[in-house]
């Protein structure tokens, strides 16, 4: 491993506040598909319409039927290298919270106790009518077996807590993730194309209170420029992280 990791390693032990702020390419590591990479989901037709709260509203099946094998089946994947690594950071009190773009809860399994879902979560399904909710094993069976998660009370369609295109973000996760950036003075972006806003601005709050930002990820992103470091490979990045947690554990 070049100088620069040694580099990110020391820079993550000297500073004050460190947070990660995670987007979809920290979860391809662990066999979830991203969604504006080369094998992204959105080089499949219609796949912007998964998302897309008018086309739920009108036909909640076509989202539970093309997210079957995306999303109702997180039970079989298992955190990677990079959700570990944050997590002993974390228990280490080297990290102070993970800021994520990511819908797949991989976090929260690693271990980690602090993480703010800018973009919502599936942990909780809320009914479109009465807001009777139902957690996320549930609904994760029913797709499963091919029926739509109905509400037990009214029998509405259910919708997870992930937040759609034509939907606001969840406005206190939001409130918190800005906190967070701005008291940092050292921001791990990983992962992210940082082309979706407002999540993308997040990065920004630290470096206008005078943090710094280390940028991983296998695609440019337009504050490159202004990262302290800049790598592209998050899997052996974080496997000489996680060397080098253990070996300073042993020392």
């Amino acid at each position: 491993m070049n100088p620069e990791a040694e580099a990110l390693f020391d820079l993550i032990q000297e500073s004050r506040y460190c947070i990660a702020f995670t987007g979809a390419g920290v979860s391809t590591l662990s066999g979830i598909r991203d969604f504006r990479g080369k094998n992204g989901l959105y080089q499949d037709l219609n796949a912007e319409k998964i998302f897309d709260i008018e086309v739920f509203r009108e036909d909640p099946s076509f989202y539970y039927r093309a997210t079957r094998d995306f999303i109702y089946n997180l039970d079989e994947k298992k955190p990677s290298v990079v959700h570990r690594v944050l997590a002993t950071l974390e228990g280490r009190g080297l990290l102070k919270a993970v800021i994520t773009q990511n819908i797949d809860l991989l976090h929260q399994k690693a271990g980690s106790k602090v993480v703010i879902e800018v973009h919502g979560s599936p942990q909780a399904h809320r009914c479109q009518s009465c807001g009777t909710t139902m957690d996320f094993a549930n609904a994760a069976a029913l797709v499963k077996a091919g029926a739509l998660p109905r509400c037990g009370r009214c029998g509405g369609a259910l919708k997870p807590d992930i937040t759609f295109f034509g939907e606001n973000l969840p406005s206190e996760a939001l409130r918190k993730a800005r906190d967070e950036a701005s008291q940092a003075d050292l921001m791990l972006v990983l992962g992210s194309s940082l082309l979706v806003y407002p999540a993308a601005s997040l990065p920004h709050y630290t470096l206008d209170s005078g943090g710094d930002i280390v940028v991983v990820n296998d695609m440019p992103t337009h504050l490159d420029r202004r990262a302290k470091l800049k790598f592209n490979d998050l899997g052996p990045l974080f496997e000489y992280l996680e060397s080098r947690l253990m070996d300073k554990n042993s020392a």
